[in-house]
Protein backbone atom coordinates (compact mmCIF):
# COMPACT_ATOMS: atom_id res chain seq x y z
CA UNK A 1 0.00 0.00 0.00
CA UNK A 2 1.67 3.38 -1.03
CA UNK A 3 0.87 5.63 1.75
CA UNK A 4 1.36 9.81 1.14
CA UNK A 5 1.07 12.66 3.18
CA UNK A 6 -1.27 15.08 1.19
CA UNK A 7 -3.64 18.21 1.30
CA UNK A 8 -7.55 17.76 0.93
CA UNK A 9 -9.52 20.70 -0.09
CA UNK A 10 -12.08 21.92 2.18
CA UNK A 11 -14.15 25.42 2.52
CA UNK A 12 -16.00 27.44 -0.28
CA UNK A 13 -15.51 28.64 -3.87
CA UNK A 14 -12.63 30.77 -3.80
CA UNK A 15 -11.74 30.13 -0.77
CA UNK A 16 -9.68 26.87 0.26
CA UNK A 17 -9.12 25.44 3.30
CA UNK A 18 -6.64 22.69 3.42
CA UNK A 19 -6.22 19.72 5.98
CA UNK A 20 -3.16 18.06 6.15
CA UNK A 21 -3.79 13.78 5.68
CA UNK A 22 -2.03 10.75 5.78
CA UNK A 23 -3.80 8.49 3.07
CA UNK A 24 -3.78 5.93 0.35
CA UNK A 25 -2.14 7.33 -2.65
CA UNK A 26 -4.69 5.41 -4.67
CA UNK A 27 -8.01 6.76 -2.70
CA UNK A 28 -9.52 10.51 -3.96
CA UNK A 29 -8.36 14.13 -3.05
CA UNK A 30 -11.18 14.57 -0.49
CA UNK A 31 -11.70 10.93 0.24
CA UNK A 32 -11.60 8.44 3.39
CA UNK A 33 -8.19 9.34 4.94
CA UNK A 34 -6.05 7.70 7.53
CA UNK A 35 -5.03 10.77 10.09
CA UNK A 36 -5.48 13.55 9.98
CA UNK A 37 -2.35 15.50 11.37
CA UNK A 38 -2.67 19.52 10.52
CA UNK A 39 -4.49 21.99 8.47
CA UNK A 40 -3.57 25.28 6.31
CA UNK A 41 -5.06 28.11 5.63
CA UNK A 42 -3.74 30.27 3.18
CA UNK A 43 -6.35 33.09 2.44
CA UNK A 44 -5.29 34.72 5.84
CA UNK A 45 -1.89 36.72 6.20
CA UNK A 46 -0.06 35.35 7.51
CA UNK A 47 -1.10 31.92 6.17
CA UNK A 48 -2.40 29.85 9.22
CA UNK A 49 -0.30 26.47 9.12
CA UNK A 50 -0.59 23.92 11.80
CA UNK A 51 0.82 20.66 11.95
CA UNK A 52 1.22 17.98 14.52
CA UNK A 53 4.98 17.59 14.77
CA UNK A 54 4.88 14.57 16.66
CA UNK A 55 2.40 13.02 14.64
CA UNK A 56 4.29 13.98 11.17
CA UNK A 57 7.49 12.61 12.49
CA UNK A 58 5.89 9.63 13.63
CA UNK A 59 4.45 9.08 9.73
CA UNK A 60 7.73 10.43 7.92
CA UNK A 61 9.95 7.52 10.32
CA UNK A 62 7.22 5.18 9.13
CA UNK A 63 8.00 5.78 4.96
CA UNK A 64 4.97 7.99 4.11
CA UNK A 65 6.08 9.99 1.24
CA UNK A 66 4.80 13.92 1.17
CA UNK A 67 3.78 15.38 -1.57
CA UNK A 68 5.99 18.47 -2.90
CA UNK A 69 3.55 21.41 -1.74
CA UNK A 70 3.16 19.20 1.85
CA UNK A 71 7.14 18.88 2.15
CA UNK A 72 7.54 22.63 1.54
CA UNK A 73 4.91 23.13 4.39
CA UNK A 74 7.01 20.77 6.65
CA UNK A 75 10.27 22.61 5.73
CA UNK A 76 8.64 26.00 6.52
CA UNK A 77 7.42 24.51 10.03
CA UNK A 78 11.04 23.22 10.87
CA UNK A 79 9.77 19.70 11.09
CA UNK A 80 11.77 18.22 8.09
CA UNK A 81 15.16 19.56 6.77
CA UNK A 82 15.49 20.87 3.37
CA UNK A 83 17.24 18.69 1.48
CA UNK A 84 20.64 19.93 0.06
CA UNK A 85 20.65 17.66 -3.48
CA UNK A 86 21.17 19.32 -6.29
CA UNK A 87 18.74 18.17 -9.40
CA UNK A 88 20.67 15.76 -12.03
CA UNK A 89 22.62 17.02 -13.79
CA UNK A 90 22.44 17.37 -17.51
CA UNK A 91 23.26 14.38 -19.36
CA UNK A 92 24.02 15.27 -23.47
CA UNK A 93 24.74 18.78 -24.52
CA UNK A 94 24.11 19.22 -28.12
CA UNK A 95 26.43 20.25 -30.51
CA UNK A 96 25.63 23.25 -32.82
CA UNK A 97 25.95 22.50 -36.69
Amino acid sequence: MAVKMRLTRLGDKKSPFYRIVVVDSRKARDGEYIEKIGHYNPTVQPEDIVIDEAKAKDWLSKGVQPTETVKTLLIRQGIMEKSTKLSAPRTKVRKKK
